[in-house]
């Protein structure tokens, strides 16, 4: 009996210890700088998204906040650089959709979206924008769903790449449709912009942050947005849904992780200095103007989004869908 209660002894002080070490690590987080990795090339949505918020952290916590880009296997090797990394809070992956396809798409035995990371928050979504080469006849969703079922195959849309957002969303589109629509992707942005402007490329369900002053200049045609409401920023232009589409939520969505075990306190300290960032008055007016819809919360809607966007993806993956 005498050697059962010294056990327990000991479990409850190493229990006691490890929680406060872990309010101690609260208390003082961050006392050095963050690391914020993000798995893509500069000046994408993403990006812009996560600079903003790397700078007003920054001021919040008086220690310079670092993004990092590490682009490279579809979103797997900035990832992967995080999943490695110590668990103290000092290494965080601001991250996107490619997580939830990824799994599907592009596996990585260096580290799994679930098993390898802590979520923090799902800070938000991008407005995606259903548009044509002004060339092209069409007028509405309804027209170019006419013309894909009428000519399988025979409608480019354009990407930056498989698992990009623009390919999910077009892969999406055609499921709920029933339609089928040839993939163009491109290597750089500039590139699907110079051919939708042209008409070599009829289709791009593009997020808004590049291509809302090609749309405003009459380059690309806007015929819906995808998501729950219009955006102001295009009042006339219809969702989705109007057009008799239901793709639900939008394909692009970012969130905040960090290595599997780092310290709950530290979880869930940058959760709520995350919710207090995305909630300034300023930061709501770059989510209106950039084409962002912010959404927060704890850090188990994270984890239940993920879960819930991989079932989607290997749902339509084993339908065929990116064949």
């Amino acid at each position: 009996m005498r050697l059962k209660w010294i056990g327990a002894a000991v479990v409850a002080v190493t229990v006691f210890l490890g929680l406060e070490r872990g309010a101690l690590a609260q208390q003082d987080y961050p006392n050095r700088n963050v690391r914020v990795v993000i798995a893509f090339s500069p000046a994408g949505a993403i990006d812009i998204l996560g600079r903003l918020i790397a700078d007003r952290l920054s001021t919040m916590w008086g220690q310079q906040v670092i993004v990092e880009n590490r682009p490279g296997a579809g979103g797997n090797i900035g990832a992967a650089a995080v999943a490695q990394a110590t668990p103290d809070g000092y290494t965080l992956h601001f991250g996107a959709q490619t997580l939830s396809t990824n799994p599907v798409l592009a596996p990585s035995t260096a580290f799994h979206p679930i098993a390898s990371f802590e979520p923090i928050m799902l800070v938000g979504t991008a407005l995606e924008i259903f548009s044509v080469a002004p060339s092209t006849p069409y007028k509405s969703v309804q027209d170019v769903i006419a013309a894909a079922k009428a000519n399988p195959g025979k409608l480019n849309y354009a990407s930056v790449g498989i698992g990009s957002s623009a390919h999910l969303a077009t892969v999406l589109f055609m499921d709920v449709t029933g339609t089928k629509m040839q993939h163009v992707p491109y290597s750089q942005m500039s590139q699907a912009y110079a051919d939708v402007f042209s008409g070599r490329t009829e289709i791009w369900f593009t997020t808004a942050g590049g291509s809302l002053p090609h749309i405003i200049s009459g380059k690309i045609r806007a015929l819906a947005v995808n998501g729950p409401a219009r955006t102001k920023l295009l009042p006339d232009i219809p969702t989705m849904l109007e057009s008799g589409v239901n793709m639900k939520d939008e394909s692009s969505w970012y969130g905040f992780f960090a290595p599997k075990g780092t310290p709950k306190p530290i979880i869930d300290k940058i959760n709520r200095d995350l919710q207090t960032v995305i909630d300034q008055p300023d930061m709501r007016e770059k989510e209106l103007a950039l084409g962002y819809r912010f959404i927060g919360g704890p850090p188990e809607k994270l984890r239940d989004y993920l879960k819930g966007e991989i079932a989607k993806w290997e749902e339509l993956s084993n339908k065929g869908a990116f064949k």
